[in-house]
């Protein structure tokens, strides 16, 4: 899936990243803890969570994330924006809880990290 397409299927707002809308993302993972996210995620999938604090980039830098959606209309500062936007990772905010974001991605054929379904 496109990141275009996640956005729109998420009612999403894109916050960083616009020139990255053609990206292909096939792997999503959630989590507000950043060490299940050095432990977990892999290269190039959306990571789903809540925390807007610049942990949560800089975690996502490290891991090789290749989209963070911010869930229930969270939106972080602008100096995390700008760090994101010179890493090239693309930030998106939802309306959505992480439950109901990540169960709409699932529905559309987003796996999780092991490719499971």
């Amino acid at each position: 899936m496109i990141l275009k397409e996640i956005i729109e299927l998420l009612d999403g707002d894109i916050l960083a990243g616009k020139e990255h809308l053609d990206k292909q993302l096939d792997k999503s993972g959630a989590s507000d803890l950043m060490s299940d996210i050095l432990a977990g995620l892999s290269e190039n999938c959306v990571l789903l969570t809540g925390l807007t604090s610049v942990q949560t980039i800089r975690t996502a830098i490290i891991a090789g994330v290749g989209a963070i959606v911010f869930v229930r209309g969270k939106t972080p500062s602008d100096e995390i924006i700008k760090i994101a936007e010179q890493n090239g990772i693309p930030l998106i905010s939802t309306p959505f809880s992480m439950f109901v974001s990540c169960g709409r991605l699932h529905a559309r054929g987003i796996t999780g990290l092991d490719g499971s379904r």
